[in-house]
C-alpha cells in the first residue's frame, strides 16, 4: 500500500483529503479527524497502477489546501553506491585534480570489482564530423582494480586540458563504473569539477546599510579562494574613498575579517568602503584565461539626525544556538539638546520571528555627557520561538520629540522546542532478530516514525525530512517593508516640509540639501514591517521642493541613490538453516504515542535485507509543539549470506542466467556445500551432486555458470 502522512495543523477541525492524478480524483477521504495533529492514512494501488507524479491534497474546512506529491514508477533498487569524489571546483592554477572512485554495499562493506574512470574535458564547440567523440572532447583514461577499502584513488595531472586556455567548457567531468567481481553487475557514477579563473573572492557578510557619524561603523567580509574554501592569514586592505580611512587586516582560519571604522570626522552624504586582497595581472589575451583575484565594495547612506544622537546595536558575526544567551551590545550617544535635562533614558526593545513580536521589554540607563559613546548589553535568550531568524529592535524617544532606533538580525540554527531523539538497542543485529526503537520526546506526544532501507535513499537523498525541509514550510520568516502581495500599506509623511531660507557667507549663497537615501528613525521601523502610530519625530524632514526649483538656477549637486524595493520574504547456538525471504524497503511506518515519562519503546523484528536502516521521526505535542530527531541507523548483518543476482523481470518460457555469491565475513577460512550448483554439462544430462569449497578470510564464492 502506498501511505502518507499529512501536514502537521494547529487547528482541531476535520479534514478533506484527497488522492489525485492528472487532476482525476483516485481516492478521498472525508470528515477526517487529527490527533494530536497528525493521522495516518493509507491506499492500496493495484498491481499495475499507471506510473507517474500523484498529488494528495489536504482541505481544511476553511477551505485552504494543501499539496504534497509523490510518483509511483517501476525501479530497481541499486546493489550498491558508487560515489565519484573529486574538488567541487578547481583554478587555472591548479596542476593536478584528485580523484577517488568508491563502491560501498548498502551495509557498509567494500565492493570488490573493477573500475573504469574516464576524466574530460569538453570543447565549447564541437564542429568535427570526421573524429567522433575524438573531437568533443580530450579525455583521460584508466582502469583500475580496487583496494581494499572498495575505492579507487588517482591523482590526475591538468596539463592535458590545458586549464588556462579558450576553446573549452569551464568544467572537468568524471565518470566512474565499477564492475562487481563475479557477478558483473555494473553501476556507475559521475562528478564534475569546475574550472574558475578566479583565484580569490572577497564578499561583505555583514555590513551596515547607513552609518550614522560618530558612532563605530561594523562590518565583516570573507575571503575564499576560487574552490570557495576560506583562505587564512592573508591580508586584506579595507579602505574609504577619499582617504578617510585605510587599514589591513588578517584573515582567519574562518577566511573572515572582522572591522569597526570610527566615524566621528565623516559628514559626506555616503561613503564606499572597499574590500581588496590582491592586484590583478594587467594582461589580456584573446586565447588564454587571465586570473583575476577578489575585491568589493559596499556603499553606506548617512544616517539622519537632527540633534547627533545616535543608537547602534553592534551586530554579530556568528549563527546563535538554542539554549544560549546572547549579549547584544548597544551603542548610544546622546546629545544635550536633545535630552535637556534628563538624567536617564528608558530604552524599549522589540524582538520579531517569524512576521510578528515575540518579545518585547524595556532597559532604563544613564543619557551620558553627549560626548562619549555609551555601551550597555541586552540578553538575548535564544530558543525556538526565534528560528530561524531574530529581528531586533531598540528605540527610544527623547524630549525633544526625536526617535532614535536601529534594528539587527541574528540568525538562529534551525531547532524546535519538542526534543525528539531515536536509538536503537542494539544498533546491529542479524536479520530475524529483535531489536528495540526507543523513542523520546516531550510527554504526551505523537510521534510519525519510519525506518527505510538506505537504497532507497541513494535514489532520492532530497527527499528526507531535515530542519531547513521544515522551516521552509514556514508561510512567513521575516517582514519587510509595507509591501505585502498587491496591497501597498504605507502612509504619506503629512508633516509640513521644510522652506528654504538660504543664507550668504563670505558673499557666497549656500542653500540646504537633502540627499535622498537617507535613513531615518521611520526607515528602521518600516524594515521591520512595524506600522507607526506616534505624534513624535521619526521622519527626516521634507524640503518644499517646488520653492527650490524656482530659487534654484544651477543645478543641485546631491547624491540621489535608487530606493531599496523591500520585498517580503514572504526546517552459542547449533547451526541454523535460515531462509531470508522478508525483503521490505520500508520497515517501519507508524504513529506511536509517547508516554507521560516521556519516552516510548517499540519492540520490532529486523527484516531479512542485508543492509543498514535508516529510521527518523517527527513529533507533535499540544504543549511543545513540533520535533523532528536526527536521521538514526540499524546495521543489519550476519556474517555468512547468500545473495542471489537477478534480472529484473522475465518472460514465461524465457532463459536466464541465475547467479548467487557466497558472502563470508568470518574471521577464518569456512568450508561451505552448495546443494544446488550445476557442472557444465551437456544437454540433457544431469547435474552433479553437492558440491563443496572453502571460503577463505573475508572472501566469496560465485555460484553459477
Amino acid at each position: 500500500p502506498a501511505s502518507c502522512c499529512v501536514d502537521t495543523l494547529s487547528v482541531n477541525e476535520r479534514l478533506r483529503i484527497i488522492l489525485s492524478y492528472d487532476l482525476n480524483h483516485v481516492y478521498q477521504w472525508r470528515e477526517v479527524e487529527l490527533n494530536v495533529g497528525l493521522t495516518q492514512l493509507s491506499f492500496p494501488l493495484t498491481s499495475e497502477p499507471i506510473q507517474g507524479t500523484y498529488n494528495v491534497v489536504v482541505q481544511k474546512e476553511s477551505g485552504t489546501k494543501l499539496q504534497h506529491p509523490f510518483t509511483v514508477e517501476e525501479y530497481v533498487l541499486p546493489k550498491y553506491e558508487v560515489s565519484v569524489k573529486l574538488p567541487k571546483k578547481i583554478t587555472i592554477q591548479d596542476e593536478e585534480l584528485k580523484v577517488a572512485i568508491c563502491g560501498l554495499y548498502t551495509y557498509g562493506t567494500p565492493v570488490p570489482g573493477l573500475v573504469n574512470v574516464r576524466v574530460c574535458r569538453r570543447f565549447s564547440q564541437s564542429r568535427s564530423r570526421c573524429y567522433g567523440k575524438e573531437a568533443e572532447a580530450v579525455c583521460e583514461e584508466f582502469t583500475r582494480q580496487v583496494n581494499v577499502r572498495g575505492c579507487v584513488s588517482n591523482v590526475v595531472k591538468t596539463k592535458i586540458f590545458q586549464l588556462k586556455r579558450k576553446g573549452y567548457k569551464m568544467k572537468i567531468e568524471v565518470q566512474g563504473k565499477i564492475t562487481e567481481e563475479g557477478t558483473g553487475v555494473e553501476l556507475t557514477g559521475t562528478g564534475s569539477s569546475e574550472i574558475t579563473d578566479t583565484m580569490s573572492k572577497i564578499s561583505f557578510e555583514q555590513v551596515d546599510s547607513h552609518y550614522k557619524p560618530g558612532m563605530p561603523f561594523f562590518g565583516q567580509v570573507k575571503l575564499v579562494d576560487g574552490t570557495d574554501a576560506p583562505m587564512a592569514n592573508e591580508t586584506i586592505r579595507i579602505s574609504i574613498g577619499g582617504n578617510k580611512y585605510e587599514d589591513n587586516y588578517t584573515t582567519n582560519e574562518e577566511g573572515r575579517v572582522w572591522f569597526s571604522i570610527d566615524t566621528v570626522n565623516f559628514t559626506d552624504t555616503s561613503i564606499q568602503i572597499n574590500a581588496n586582497h590582491k592586484s590583478e595581472l594587467n594582461c589580456y589575451d584573446t586565447d588564454w584565461v587571465t586570473p583575476v583575484y577578489g575585491k568589493a565594495a559596499h556603499t553606506a547612506t548617512r544616517f539622519y539626525s537632527p540633534s547627533k544622537s545616535f543608537l547602534k546595536i553592534e551586530p554579530v558575526s556568528h549563527t546563535l544556538h538554542c539554549g544560549s544567551n546572547e549579549m547584544v551590545r548597544m551603542h548610544y550617544i546622546l546629545k544635550p539638546e536633545a535630552v535637556r535635562e534628563q538624567k536617564e533614558i528608558v530604552f524599549y526593545y522589540v524582538v520579531m520571528a517569524k512576521g510578528g513580536i515575540v518579545r518585547a521589554g524595556t532597559e532604563v540607563h544613564p543619557v551620558g555627557d553627549g560626548e562619549l559613546i555609551q555601551v550597555f548589553e541586552l540578553r538575548l535568550p535564544v530558543g525556538p520561538d526565534i528560528a530561524p531568524l531574530a529581528r531586533v529592535l531598540v528605540y527610544t524617544s527623547l524630549p525633544s520629540g526625536e526617535v532614535i532606533a536601529s534594528s539587527e538580525d541574528f540568525r538562529i540554527k534551525n531547532c524546535f522546542a519538542n526534543k525528539v531523539n531515536l536509538n536503537f538497542s542494539p544498533a546491529e543485529g542479524l536479520p530475524t532478530s529483535d531489536t528495540h526503537l526507543r523513542v523520546g520526546a516531550s510527554p504526551g506526544s505523537l510521534c510519525a516514525v519510519r525506518a527505510v532501507d538506505k537504497s532507497v535513499l541513494l535514489m532520492k537523498p532530497e527527499a528526507e525530512l531535515s530542519p531547513s525541509s521544515v522551516y521552509d514550510l514556514l508561510p512567513v520568516k521575516e517582514i519587510r517593508g509595507y509591501n505585502y502581495r498587491e496591497h501597498h500599506l504605507e502612509e504619506e509623511d503629512n508633516n509640513p516640509c521644510v522652506k528654504l531660507n538660504n543664507i550668504i557667507l563670505n558673499g557666497f549663497i549656500y542653500g540646504p540639501v537633502s540627499p535622498d537615501g537617507e535613513g531615518d528613525a521611520y526607515n528602521v521601523l518600516k524594515e521591520m514591517g512595524l506600522k507607526v502610530f506616534t505624534s513624535m519625530k521619526v521622519h527626516k524632514p521634507r524640503l518644499c521642493m517646488e520653492k527650490m526649483y524656482q530659487r534654484m538656477s544651477a543645478p543641485m549637486y546631491a547624491l540621489s541613490l535608487d530606493a531599496i524595493d523591500h520585498v517580503p520574504h514572504i526546517i552459542d547456538h547449533g547451526p541454523l538453516e535460515t531462509v531470508r525471504k522478508y525483503f521490505p524497503e520500508t520497515w517501519i511506518w507508524d504513529l506511536v504515542p509517547v508516554k507521560s515519562v516521556g519516552s516510548a519503546d517499540l519492540a520490532v523484528t529486523i527484516p531479512d535485507t542485508i543492509t543498514e536502516w535508516k529510521a527518523n521521526a517527527f513529533c507533535t505535542s499540544s504543549d511543545t509543539g513540533f520535533g523532528l530527531s536526527p536521521t538514526v541507523s540499524l546495521r543489519a548483518f550476519q556474517p555468512f549470506f547468500v545473495e542471489l543476482t537477478l534480472p529484473y523481470s522475465v518472460v514465461r518460457g524465457e532463459t536466464f542466467t541465475l547467479k548467487a555469491t557466497v558472502f563470508s565475513y568470518l574471521t577464518r577460512c569456512i568450508k561451505v556445500r552448495d546443494t544446488h550448483s550445476f557442472a557444465q554439462q551437456g544437454p540433457g544430462k544431469r547435474p552433479h551432486g553437492p558440491v563443496a569449497t572453502w571460503l577463505p578470510i573475508q572472501g566469496r564464492q560465485l555460484i553459477g555458470p
